[in-house]
């Protein structure tokens, strides 16, 4: 029977305030908190804490300890990982109790849930090791296993990776590359030498995080016996499924009132009811379960929107302005060694606020909406390339600073 492999990713980023041209060269804070809800960052991570982290962390905790097989994983970004530190530490102590039973791993990734990747390696580099840093300081924990943001991935970024020591990584099962296999075995990455490739059961994973509160759909509703009869179903033509998703899933995107805490407490009972079933995690998935085949994917794929590529980002010409502009001042910004500029031009390179500029309003424009600060995807570009220049002028003012005579 296959064993279930549970991976949650835990993101909230630094919103955009509107930031007016008015504002270059006079107001450095990007990032604060204002009066206006939609933009006020710790309004928004306080509420997502009640309605989901803490609910879910306790039905977790709960589960942990009634069933000793049960296992979890989590992919913590840093820069929510630093706003439970400042602001809600009771918040990250209830994922450090979890942590702390020794059956939740902690995978890594980008420190500010960057494309960084597509830019500049050595930026991407930097940034996982400062998520390393912060990962052992706060759970006293070396992740193994890499997700990149949104689940971005291609075969570069697996040769890459397995570079920087690690043994697995996590990509999307996209029809179009598997074809004819399933996305319920361990694979290979093209051009690899032992890293692993875990990929997401996108259909079981969505049926969860998207469709579970849809009167429309034919399955509604979901309980835990019939999803339970799913995983069982996978007997003989799979080793290990793998459901991954939002963390936000339980209780912000699927409401209390959806029955989705109901389902959560119940299934993995139902799931191990089955003597044959098992959780694991992502290392443990790796360990175990040998490679069934080569995966190549040339090139770049996702979890996000319909198409599963970088179109939630890359789909536009001004998502490739703004990216194209931030990437050309790295070197001009490390040089200045000024930790205030890097993180603010590191804070600048979290994926959100390229999403937010997505002008995509179709099938996928409810899930760009959501949380987003800005009217429209024009004011989101607006306000970034504001903040942008007047991060040029910082830069500029510093490196004269620094010439001695």
């Amino acid at each position: 029977m296959p064993a279930l492999c549970l991976y949650f990713q835990v993101h909230q980023p630094l919103r955009l305030k509107k930031y007016r041209m008015f504002d270059i060269g006079h107001d450095h804070q990007y990032f604060n908190d204002s009066s206006d809800s939609n933009r006020n960052n710790l309004k928004i991570l306080s509420k997502v804490a009640a309605k989901s982290y803490l609910p879910t962390n306790a039905i977790l905790a709960k589960i942990l300890k009634n069933y000793p097989q049960f296992k979890v994983s989590f992919s913590f970004s840093g820069v929510f990982l630093e706003q439970l530190e400042t602001h809600l530490p009771h918040v990250l102590e209830s994922f450090q109790s979890l942590v702390n039973t020794g059956r939740v791993e902690i995978l890594s990734e980008t420190y500010y849930h960057s494309l960084s990747f597509l830019y500049s390696p050595e930026e991407f580099a930097s940034q996982i090791k400062l998520h390393q840093a912060k990962v052992k300081k706060l759970f006293r924990a070396h992740p193994q296993v890499f997700r990149n943001t949104e689940l971005i991935y291609n075969n570069d970024l697996a040769k890459y990776v397995e570079s920087l020591g690690f043994k697995g990584i996590l990509a999307e099962g996209v029809d179009h590359i598997l074809g004819w296999r399933s996305p319920n075995f361990v694979y290979q990455p093209h051009g690899t030498k032992a890293i692993k490739l875990l990929l997401k059961n996108y259909r079981l994973s969505d049926d969860i995080a998207f469709r579970f509160s849809s009167h429309d759909w034919p399955e509604y509703p979901l309980t835990a016996p019939k999803f339970a009869s799913w995983i069982n179903g996978v007997n003989g033509s799979g080793e290990v499924v793998n459901l991954f998703m939002d963390y936000e899933t339980f209780g912000e995107h699927q409401w209390a009132d959806t029955g989705i805490f109901d389902f959560l407490a119940s299934f993995p009972g139902q799931i191990l009811k089955h003597p044959d079933n098992s959780f694991v995690t992502p290392s443990e998935a790796i360990d175990t379960y040998p490679i069934r085949d080569t995966l190549d994917i040339p090139n770049f794929i996702s979890w996000a929107d319909v198409e599963r590529d970088l179109s939630a980002w890359l789909g536009n010409p001004m998502q490739h302005d703004a990216l194209h502009h931030l990437y050309s001042l790295e070197s001009q910004v490390l040089r200045t060694k000024d930790y205030s500029l890097i993180d603010d031009w590191r804070k600048l390179q979290i994926s959100d606020h390229f999403y937010y500029m997505c002008t995509k309003w179709f099938s996928d424009g409810d899930v760009h909406k959501y949380f987003n600060p800005h009217d429209t995807p024009y004011e989101a570009f607006i306000s970034f390339m504001n903040a942008l220049q007047d991060l040029k002028l910082r830069i500029s003012q510093s490196t004269s600073s620094n010439i001695t005579i």
